[in-house]
């Protein structure tokens, strides 16, 4: 169901509950390339766990696209199964407020959950930024300050290897066969001074705080990705 060319010996990739991802990428990489595996295995466009291990290890869906055609003729959406039967989140058109561009995110039930905002550049800023508000909680800002520094900068701030294995393994999703991998070096995304988010480029993310509404994350990547 799931993939195109798939070997009929492997098991069915399953489907991860959305509020159960901690790391993820919007590809549609479902089985990696490897020693048993010449090609990546490709499936539906989805936001992807990776999951299992070894020859077993597969990039399983948590959150699926629509296909294109009803993608642009119902904005960006995204459901919790591939047959587009249940709605998990949609992301409004953007509302102009005081030079910034709002948009509201929903959830299955047309019930706003928060708001991605993109910020215009100033003067001496080449790119817009990003910030992302979620009720209940200050607006989480991502910063490359820290990015200069490469990995080894990473772990001087405590990260650790767990972390950076776990990083790499999410901006490695997508390396062979389907989505390419682009060079953006981990950002991370803070929230009052609390760590909650690292991302690798607008597609590959690690939550960091229990907290976080991954349909939040889910609709940044789709207004980046789109």
């Amino acid at each position: 169901m799931f993939g195109k060319n798939k070997h009929v010996d492997e098991p069915p990739v399953p489907v991860v509950p959305w509020t159960d991802a901690w790391e993820f990428a919007l590809t549609d990489e479902e089985r990696p390339a490897g020693a048993q595996r010449k090609h990546a295995v490709l499936g539906l466009r989805a936001f992807r766990v990776p999951h299992g291990g070894g020859a077993q290890r597969v990039n399983a869906p948590c959150a699926f696209l629509p296909p294109q055609t009803a993608e642009q003729a119902a904005g960006l959406r995204l459901y919790e199964d591939a047959q587009g039967q249940r709605p998990l989140c949609s992301v409004d058109e953007p509302q102009d407020v005081d030079g910034e561009r709002h948009h509201a995110v929903r959830d299955g039930d047309g019930q706003i959950i928060g708001t991605i905002r993109r910020i215009p550049p100033l003067k001496h800023a080449l790119k817009p930024t990003w910030r992302i508000d979620q009720p209940g909680h200050t607006e989480i800002v991502s910063s490359a300050e820290w990015a200069a520094g490469g990995r080894k900068e990473l772990v001087q701030r405590g990260a650790g290897k767990l972390l950076l294995g776990v990083v790499q393994a999410v901006a490695d999703m997508g390396a062979e066969g389907g989505d390419q991998p682009g060079t953006s070096k981990p950002l991370e995304w803070k929230s009052g001074g609390e760590l909650v988010l690292t991302s690798v480029g607008d597609r590959r993310f690690l939550v960091r705080a229990a907290w976080l509404d991954r349909r939040l994350v889910f609709a940044y990547a789709l207004l980046r990705s789109g």
